[in-house]
């Protein structure tokens, strides 16, 4: 653990919305470490409340059943809170696309209450987790995260000096919940097709431990209506499945499925406009509100090649990892 998150969490209380899942999990084991006073999970599944509490046996994790969706709930468990994480959404394409209301219940109304929520109980600093899928959003989930971007940036505006408001973005985690790559080891071992949407469809390559410290990057640099992504790696999905093939010496056919309801062949984590006023920050983009940090005279006076600054950074124009990057970057989270 780094020394600087030790002082930043000192004694603090912090709350983990949607603490019950992939990114939950990956924040309590990394601050557990640390000296932090409280950390309290906020969800509405007690099953998996309960797995976690007999699984850390940690008193400095509390829980608290409820809803983003009912305000009271969201202020209850926030007195006496310092700092949030806001990760809780519905992420699922195909059960958003089908359920829109519901994604917009969850992903921009629960926004709404988090950060309304955050601003009266005092609060210091909130981030929330977006996605790829809100850049240039064709489907109700990306749609409703782009709506939660834009509630985090218009409460930014009028925020009290006290609180810190900011949004981290990035593509599908690496073996999450409902992630690809569990569902291919889980058709390997059972000698099942691997099931391919499209082999020549990109997304960007991240894991957990990626996703946790692009969020304490963000919370330990940012400023009210930063955006922050992190550079990322990209595969086709066609690669993934053969680097898994080979991983497990498995000689199961691979078969192409279609495009589900809504997918994209190509996800994007900066817009041409956002790509032209971020700022690099060499590991990290940080796009500030109001394009707050980019002076315009310094800008158009270098002369920078408009062909690479009016470029969208996506998964096709990333960095692509080969079949056997791919096999490091799997084995070191535990496919191997």
């Amino acid at each position: 653990m780094k020394s600087r998150y030790k002082s930043i969490f000192s004694g603090g209380t912090l709350l983990v919305t949607g603490g019950t899942g992939s990114f939950g999990n990956a924040i309590v084991k990394r601050l557990l470490k640390t000296d932090i006073k409280e950390i309290r999970i906020f969800s509405r599944d007690e099953e998996k409340q309960n797995n976690m509490r007999r699984f850390y046996r940690s008193e400095k994790i509390k829980f608290y059943i409820g809803d983003v969706r009912n305000y009271d709930s969201v202020s209850d468990a926030l007195r006496g809170v310092d700092f949030v994480f806001h990760a809780a959404a519905l992420k699922q394409v195909p059960s958003c696309e089908f359920y829109p209301m519901e994604a917009f219940k969850t992903n921009v109304l629960g926004a709404e209450n988090v950060v309304r929520a955050s601003i009266n109980s005092a609060v210091k600093n909130l981030v929330c987790l977006s996605t790829d899928k809100a850049v240039y959003p064709v489907n109700a989930m990306g749609i409703s995260k782009a709506m939660m971007e834009k509630i985090v940036a218009a409460k930014a505006r009028s925020a009290p000096d006290n609180i810190t408001i900011s949004v981290t973005r990035y593509g599908n985690v690496m073996a999450s919940r409902g992630s690809v790559i569990p569902h291919f080891h889980d058709q390997i071992i059972k000698g099942e097709n691997i099931t391919v949407t499209n082999p020549d469809m990109t997304r960007f390559m991240m894991t957990l431990d990626h996703a946790v410290e692009l969020v304490l990057f963000a919370f330990n640099n940012g400023q009210s209506g930063d955006i922050f992504v992190q550079k990322s790696p990209a595969s086709t999905i066609g690669d993934l499945a053969i680097a898994m093939k080979e991983i497990y010496n498995s000689d199961v056919i691979i078969e192409n499925i279609g495009i589900r309801h809504a997918e994209k062949m190509h996800e994007t984590l900066l817009s041409v406009e956002e790509r032209m006023v971020s700022k690099d920050l060499g590991d990290y983009y940080k796009v500030s509100a109001d394009n707050r940090d980019l002076n315009y005279n310094k800008y158009f006076s270098e002369g920078i090649d408009s062909k690479s600054v009016l470029e969208e950074y996506n998964s096709f124009n990333t960095n692509r990892l080969s079949i056997q990057e791919l096999k490091d970057l799997l084995g070191t989270i535990g496919y191997k």
